[in-house]
């Protein structure tokens, strides 16, 4: 019975059943699915419509391609259709009040300070406000419900955090409609700075974070708990955003620079970013792993050592002494941080015994944290080959060994290797997770440390 089985699995007639699994697939959809599915094509249709003009071939091809892939997500993660549904009504309610009254280029954009609605919710700079704030009171109720042995807390702090990426996105896409607004050549897609890309990481880092949230919770609720470390890092990201927003007014929409003037960037960004948010959420879930099953003597080693590592790293710039004013004020800070990570680690280790049996299953988390180091490298490596194509038709050549270029690739390297040894030598444990934790050092370096210390020719981003 068992041999006929497989051997009918593997006769040529399995294939023809194929199709009547699709097409249980797609009676299996809900009225909600379809409705999702011909507004999302419908919203498409009208783009092309008012703005196929205006698209090259490279645009419109990305705009068809991203109906069919937002329409499987819907439709693969339910959560993705009122998410998707709410910032489109939420940008076209912000794009109708700022149109009432035009101006030479189609609308009156000093209307964010005077209408109720644009100012205090809807431009793009309230709105990404409101992200922060929302991020920043989810970790708090993370945290509360993790301390205090909460549910509830924990599920409240789930739904802030699904506000603020509704916020950031809705967000991104006014500005995305504001810049196009200024003048014809300046309007882009926001993801050419460090303002517009700190609000890309916050809000995909999170979005990730609901996913694995929602997968996981199946096999065991207490992964919620992990939330608390992992909106730390999206926390960093908003305090890092609101001083450079601040102290450099960069919330000011600026002409891009020409070698960003490509579709390139469109999909170059995105991709890169969903490396570093799966990244650092790695590295907050390896932190748990290790406050869940390490010695006290291991961490208290462990977590004073990396700070002093950044620290020595810190030093050893500041000893250059030629470095501008500039780097030195960044070296300042990123010393101040190494203080607040040391602080942070130490107040963890001294927690531990309260956090460690609040949190899931080491199987679990370890489960976790490979899937986002799978699902960020893949990403990554598609970024650094759409990122070598990019270089090649705006400078001539794949690659340069420019700085930025050369830690994306010391980045990758590292990932490449963790992951070699997790799938042929069986990694696993406390080393996989310090692996993960050092990475993501390395990866800040990349992504802001270049900036800071560094020049060449990705300096679009200086701190």
């Amino acid at each position: 019975m068992n041999t006929a089985t497989l051997a009918d699995r593997a006769s040529p007639s399995s294939t023809a059943a194929s199709p009547s699994t699709w097409a249980r697939l797609l009676r299996g959809r809900s009225a909600f699915d379809w409705v999702f599915a011909l507004l999302v094509v419908a919203g498409a249709a009208y783009a092309l419509h008012r703005y196929g003009p205006h698209l090259d071939v490279y645009e419109t091809g990305i705009l068809l391609g991203a109906v069919p892939s937002l329409i499987a997500l819907g439709w693969y993660w339910g959560p993705i259709r009122p998410l998707t549904l709410a910032v489109g009504a939420a940008a076209l309610t912000a794009i109708g009040l700022y149109s009432q009254v035009q101006d030479g280029f189609g609308a009156d954009l000093s209307r964010a300070d005077q209408v109720f609605v644009l100012k205090y919710l809807l431009s793009s700079q309230s709105a990404i406000l409101w992200m922060g704030v929302l991020f920043f009171m989810s970790t708090a109720f993370y945290w509360l419900g993790l301390l205090a042995r909460s549910g509830v807390a924990q599920g409240i702090g789930s739904k802030l955090a699904w506000g603020g990426v509704f916020m950031a996105l809705t967000g991104t896409m006014v500005r995305w409609f504001e810049s196009h607004q200024i003048a014809p050549d300046i309007g882009h897609i926001p993801v050419s700075n460090l303002y517009e890309v700190f609000v890309l990481f916050s809000w995909m880092t999170t979005l990730f974070w609901l996913y694995y949230e929602a997968r996981f919770a199946s096999r065991d609720r207490a992964v919620r708990s992990v939330g608390a470390f992992v909106m730390l890092v999206v926390s960093a990201a908003v305090g890092f955003l609101w001083w450079y927003t601040v102290s450099r007014g960069a919330q000011e929409i600026q002409p891009l620079v020409p070698a960003l003037q490509s579709w390139w960037m469109k999909v170059h960004v995105p991709a890169n970013f969903v490396g570093y948010g799966t990244f650092a959420m790695s590295a907050m879930v390896a932190l748990a792993y290790l406050l869940k099953t390490a010695s006290t003597r291991s961490l208290v080693i462990g977590l004073v050592a990396v700070p002093a590592a950044v620290c020595a790293v810190i030093a050893a710039f500041w000893g250059l002494g030629d470095l501008p004013a500039q780097a030195q004020d960044g070296l300042a800070r990123a010393l101040r941080l190494a203080g607040g990570l040391t602080l942070f680690f130490a107040a963890c280790v001294l927690l531990r015994p309260r956090l460690a049996d609040r949190l899931p299953p080491a199987e679990l988390l370890d489960d976790v944290m490979y899937k986002a180091i799978a699902v960020g490298f893949a990403f990554f490596t598609i970024a650094t080959i759409l990122g070598a194509l990019w270089a090649a038709e705006a400078w001539g050549g794949y690659w340069s060994w420019d700085p930025k270029e050369t830690w994306a690739l010391i980045v990758w390297l590292n990932y490449a290797a963790w992951l070699h040894m997790r799938l042929m030598k069986g990694l696993r444990g406390a080393v996989a997770c310090w692996w993960a934790l050092v990475g993501l050092l390395v990866t800040t370096f990349a992504f802001l440390g270049v900036n800071m210390f560094l020049s060449g020719l990705h300096s679009y981003g200086e701190l």
